[in-house]
């Protein structure tokens, strides 16, 4: 049985790759899901901006991030930061330096085989334009058809969209009951508390937009109420270097979020952040970004990029926003003007720009994702795009469109297929006598505020896979869950196909199998700690 390490900033710990192989007829469960992570980076280094810096991308040949960066920087290079998954290292450079210099400076670096690319490590800034405080009506959640769409589902708490930006109060009282428990984490101070600096409303503000308590007799109404993960990664001013954002942006996806709101930006393109969002997407995160609030024919990036959907801003009545940027990236439209949420100091707000309109598209991606958990990410910004309302404008203004909640939840909804268990189990047929069975065992603790998980993969080995039973048994007074999935990924709280999570230690999963199943298995512990014993047992015809 090959186990596999969760991410050492999801978990909180990391395991050594290991097999354990018992009983008669016993296989290997093959495949691995590598480790990542992000380097701390120095203690003395400050938070926010940092624009005498250098980003250089290593090669995937090269086995040692910084040492590479280091034998490739002229001098005796200060290595500040490094990304060991994104693969770039963060290079200090005087910051009195003039511009030819840096220049020099960045094509000697990359002159090395070893070298993918330098660039600043320039300062990326939120997409809000402030309005008057307070004021007693919404029209976002009316304007794209909310109360319809909230009939069928007012969203999951199982759809997690992280929320890259200054941070949200999560103790806010219309935000702190639909928080994730993990609440987050910070790249600005880098002392493990999201929570926003005073009067840093951006974040909150944003992600009350997203999600926040609708029908509880509190404050606003989010578009959804799935569940928010607080992403700190821009200071108080709503500014972050280029390297914070990625390392958040990793993060997120490492965390498990369905959905990842960007309402930020940069003017330009920059691979360290195409690297990122790249790296989001094959997780199957969905991205979200701002287009950008100067009012011009040139989308920013983050949103720019091919794997974030670009969103633009139109008013109350569907016309465009004078602030938006527009362009050929721009993929959905949605309400950004004189928006009301949650702002810091348990306070409400009204707030305009492109940075309130992706929330809105977060929001509905999250309510289609609830209607219905199987949709890829592919399936998921396909069904915002074929749903979305033409409102008269150009495609650099709206897109495919202006993004409707009722059409993605109602189109999006699987149908009743209650029935359709017995005519699959009997298209199995009867299990024959060919057994194979694989265990494993290990020690967690879930004594923590986010308890302790491993990860296994497993391959059929039967001639004709006809069904396998998963159990796991741990230890007296614990509670440990177990999930699954069948198309190889690893499965997590939010993202399985299968799982097993009662009060106890004993959970037992049993499927029909077609054969072309490879499954990914998490032990969770919720409770209590021990050892535990995982086995499977494969019967073919």
């Amino acid at each position: 049985m090959t186990q596999n390490s969760p991410p050492d900033d999801v978990a909180g710990r990391t395991h050594d790759r290991r097999s354990i192989l018992t009983g008669v007829g016993s296989v290997a469960l093959g495949g691995a899901i590598g480790a990542s992570g992000v380097t701390s980076a120095t203690p003395d280094r400050d938070p926010g901006p940092k624009d005498d810096e250098i980003i250089v991308g290593i090669a995937p040949s090269a086995s040692d991030v910084a040492g590479e960066a280091r034998a490739a920087v002229p001098g005796n290079a200060d290595v500040v930061h490094t990304n060991e998954t994104i693969r770039y290292a963060v290079v200090s450079f005087p910051s009195d330096a003039p511009a030819a210099a840096r220049d020099e400076f960045i094509d000697a670096i990359t002159s090395s085989p070893a070298v993918e690319y330098a660039e600043p490590n320039v300062s990326v800034q939120s997409f809000l334009e402030p309005d008057d405080p307070y004021y007693d009506y919404q029209h976002a959640p009316q304007q794209i058809d909310c109360e319809t769409a909230w009939e069928t589902t007012r969203g999951s708490e199982d759809v997690v969209i992280a929320v890259v930006d200054q941070g949200i109060q999560y103790d806010h009282p219309a935000l702190e009951g639909i928080v994730d428990d993990r609440v987050g984490e910070d790249f600005v101070d880098r002392d493990g508390d999201p929570y926003p600096a005073a009067g840093a409303d951006h974040g909150t503000h944003v992600g009350g937009i997203a999600a926040g308590g609708t029908n509880d007799g509190t404050g606003h109404a989010g578009i959804s109420d799935c569940s928010l993960l607080s992403v700190r990664a821009l200071d108080e001013d709503g500014v972050g270097s280029l390297s914070d954002i990625a390392d958040a942006i990793q993060w997120s996806a490492d965390a498990g979020a369905d959905i990842i709101n960007l309402s930020l930006g940069v003017d330009g393109s920059y691979e360290t952040l195409t690297a990122a969002c790249e790296y989001a997407a094959d997780r199957e995160a969905l991205l979200v970004g701002a287009a950008g609030n100067d009012g011009n024919g040139r989308v920013y990036s983050p949103a720019a990029e091919d794997t974030v959907i670009a969103v633009s801003a139109v008013e109350d009545d569907d016309s465009i926003a004078s602030f938006s940027n527009t362009g050929p990236e721009i993929e959905l439209a949605a309400p950004g003007a004189r928006l009301v949420s949650t702002v810091t100091g348990d306070d409400y707000a009204r707030m305009s720009g492109t940075s309130m309109a992706a929330p809105v598209v977060s929001g509905v991606a999250g309510l289609a994702l609830s209607a219905d958990p199987d949709l890829s990410r592919t399936e998921l910004r396909d069904l915002l795009r074929e749903t979305a309302v033409d409102v008269g404008l150009s495609s650099d203004e709206q897109g495919y469109g202006r993004v409707d909640a009722a059409r993605a939840v109602e189109t999006g909804s699987s149908p009743d297929d209650s029935e359709s268990g017995t005519d699959d189990e009997e298209s199995t047929g009867e299990c024959g006598d060919e057994t194979v069975t694989a265990s494993a065992s290990g020690t967690l603790d879930g004594s923590g505020w986010w308890g302790e998980t491993d990860n296994y993969s497993y391959s059929l080995n039967t001639d004709d896979p006809c069904s396998i039973t998963i159990s796991l048994e741990g230890p007296d007074g614990g509670d440990f869950d177990l999930y699954v999935t069948t198309d190889g990924s690893s499965p997590d709280r939010w993202s399985y196909d299968e799982s097993s999570t009662g009060s106890g230690t004993s959970e037992s999963i049993t499927l029909s199998l077609e054969g072309d199943e490879e499954f990914g298995l998490q032990v969770h512990a919720n409770s209590g700690s021990g050892e535990y014993t995982l086995r499977l047992e494969e019967r073919g015809r």
